[in-house]
């Protein structure tokens, strides 16, 4: 197995989850269609590696990312591997042309999603999930997308995050309570919600997307606050979706748009630092958010062999200390991250 972090907040055993997870986006033929065979290789890959924390979603593929990870899980002892998925999303069945998603996720089941982060819809949510993973179980549950980024509006996003809190939180305390699950939290891609929910609520572990990297630390605060409660902090989009494993080149994308002028001057900076000590700059990235004690493992979505490889090469690598040193001298790092 790779390098792994218990975590037990309440004593309840816990998961020990690897540093290195694997999130299941691409699996839905995020933005490209991957054929079966190249999916199920690339998810036998991960596993040779020592991943053995998988994350997916109902949302991934409406409903294909946690298909395919039926077969590659099936015969796999349960207990040697920690596997997340999420709730907040129900679908309809509908014809090809009226689906979701249309030129985001490609050859994927017609459905169209329901929002829904109330108490029923948590088990409705689970038993759908359980049925397409194949699984008996799922260890952590994340209420999905409860940030503006998905729901386009503060106003929407709030409305939301009261329904949840008022419904689906209970449905999850109640499942954490009984057994059933180890932890609970939140999939999201704003800080701001996670600490909302912290100070209202007795969550377990957060999954932020793309708010703790190389290139912006402005979830620093939240974090603290996360580690002083004993919360878990799993961080995905360590490279801010593709900018920090490109590098600053025409094209390159940052929160899954086209990269504006002032990310690729400061990754060009970024990128500058790690030249002068030898490091690639995709393996900082990957690491940086592991110095923080709050985060237990780093989730980066792997669309092929090569960047199971690539991920596995950046987990492993040797970083000088005198890089997050240099980075924080020329400021590009905030003040008081922990290095």
């Amino acid at each position: 197995m790779a390098r792994a972090r218990h975590w037990d907040r309440i004593g309840n055993g816990g998961v020990t989850v690897t540093e290195l997870g694997f999130g299941s986006g691409p699996l839905g033929n995020l933005f490209r269609a991957i054929p079966e065979a190249e999916s199920q290789a690339l998810l036998a890959r991960s596993w040779e590696a020592g991943v053995r924390y998988y994350d997916t979603a109902p949302l991934y593929g409406l409903g294909l990312a946690e298909t395919r990870l039926n077969p590659f899980l099936r015969g796999k002892p349960r207990d040697s591997y920690v596997l997340s998925s999420k709730i907040g999303r129900t679908f309809r069945a509908t014809t090809a042309d009226k689906r979701d998603g249309i030129g985001k996720w490609f050859d994927v089941p017609s459905r169209n999603e329901v929002l829904d982060y109330s108490y029923d819809a948590v088990f409705r949510s689970v038993e759908f999930s359980l049925e397409r993973l194949g699984v008996d179980r799922i260890d952590i549950l994340y209420a999905h997308d409860l940030d503006v980024f998905s729901l386009g509006t503060a106003a929407a996003r709030d409305m939301r995050l009261e329904e949840f809190i008022a419904g689906g939180y209970r449905a999850l305390l109640r499942l954490r309570d009984e057994g059933v699950i180890k932890a609970f939290g939140a999939g999201v891609n704003e800080w701001e919600a996670c600490q909302w929910m912290m100070d209202r609520g007795d969550f377990d572990i957060f999954l932020l997307a793309g708010r703790y990297t190389l290139l912006e630390q402005g979830a620093l605060g939240f974090l603290n606050r996360a580690k002083a409660k004993g919360l878990g902090v799993v961080i995905g989009g360590p490279y801010n979706s593709g900018v920090l494993a490109t590098g600053p080149k025409a094209g390159a994308t940052f929160n899954y748009d086209v990269a504006p002028q002032s990310v690729l001057d400061r990754v060009a900076r970024l990128q500058a630092v790690c030249d002068r000590h030898g490091v690639r700059m995709i393996d900082a990235a990957f690491q940086f958010p592991l110095r923080h004690p709050a985060v237990i493992s780093v989730i980066p979505g792997s669309a092929s062999v090569a960047e199971i490889d690539g991920n596995v090469a950046a987990a492993s690598a040797e970083i000088p200390a005198a890089l997050w040193a240099d980075l924080q001298t020329e400021g590009l790092l905030a003040e008081g991250v922990p290095l």
